[in-house]
């Protein structure tokens, strides 16, 4: 089903292709430069670090809601063998293998990740990706994602503990989030939209945090993303978006805007809870973030451990 003409209307207005030029992959993690890298580093005031990932284990957040996506299974391939053989005073090694999703956890994905129209990101033809996996757009091209990262507490801008239902996020609720921080969001910022929504997960509920309605951003924040020239975003739930969608004429709309026409990272599954917690102890809700995803190559996703510094 096409989209309606309102939606592709906001698609056109959006669009980064060429922009960065015709062979360009990594869209707006251009925005990213030395400068904003160089300014980044200036949040770091108190070495205070935070991790943003989710345990990689068998109790992921994956319960099949998705065909395909499976939690880590780790595997031990070596127990105590020695080296030589029956030397057991020399040298003696552990291995061990995972098999796993690469969107089982936290991750980012990668701009081959979506396709509509029979293209990708600037406007790369979605046969690239083949049973071998994608040869351009990649997760592999995301070689350095460091920068400024700024977290927009969805939930206690709304004086709410968190938001678990279908809550379709809008610039104006960007714009009072960043209020609530204090803080402008700023061209090559990689932006943390806190729902609150993982806590249903934290909280052993997996089925309410993949299967229910999720808040995530809408069709009316789109805009308001690509006029503040915003690197990457990430969320911390499943869907990423707001979900059931908006329109039943647009299903999963935001993935096509962002990865497709804007080129802009998406991640998924991170933990803001602690970061978050402390942001609100001590009103900063800026940090230097570390989050280059793991280099898989002709992956279109990529697990990813982020840490936040303050």
């Amino acid at each position: 089903m096409p989209f309606p003409p309102e939606v592709m209307e906001l698609r056109e207005k959006v669009r980064n292709w060429g922009r960065w030029g015709a062979d360009d992959e990594i869209g707006t993690l251009n925005l990213i430069t030395d400068d904003v890298v160089k300014a980044a580093a200036t949040e770091v005031r108190a070495g205070k670090r935070f991790s943003l990932a989710l345990p990689l284990d068998a109790n992921g957040p994956q319960i099949g809601y998705t065909p395909g996506r499976e939690n880590p299974v780790l595997e031990m391939v070596a127990i105590n063998s020695p080296y030589p053989p029956d030397d057991l005073d020399g040298f003696v090694a552990s291995d061990d293998k995972v098999t796993t999703s690469l969107q089982a956890a936290t991750h980012w994905d990668a701009l081959s990740h979506v396709s509509s129209g029979g293209k990708m990101y600037n406007g790369v033809p979605a046969d690239a990706v083949t049973a071998a996996g994608t040869t351009k757009l990649g997760i592999e091209k995301v070689t350095t994602l460091v920068g400024r990262g700024v977290l927009l507490d969805i939930a206690r801008s709304k004086s709410q503990d968190a938001l678990t239902e279908a809550y379709a996020i809008t610039g104006d609720d960007l714009d009072a989030a960043c209020e609530f921080a204090k803080v402008k969001v700023q061209p090559g910022d990689i932006v943390l939209l806190r729902t609150g929504k993982i806590t249903e997960f934290l909280a052993g509920d997996k089925v309410a945090y993949c299967g229910s309605g999720c808040p995530g951003p809408s069709l009316q924040s789109v805009q308001w993303l690509r006029d503040h020239d915003v690197a990457a975003l990430a969320t911390d739930n499943y869907q990423f978006e707001v979900y059931p969608s908006e329109r039943e004429d647009a299903v999963l709309p935001i993935h096509i805007l962002h990865l497709v026409d804007m080129g802009m990272t998406q991640g998924q599954n991170w933990n803001l809870e602690a970061l978050a917690a402390d942001c609100a102890d001590d009103g900063r809700y800026t940090v230097f973030l570390s989050a280059t995803p793991e280099p898989f190559t002709h992956a279109v996703s990529g697990l990813v451990h982020p840490v936040a510094v303050k």
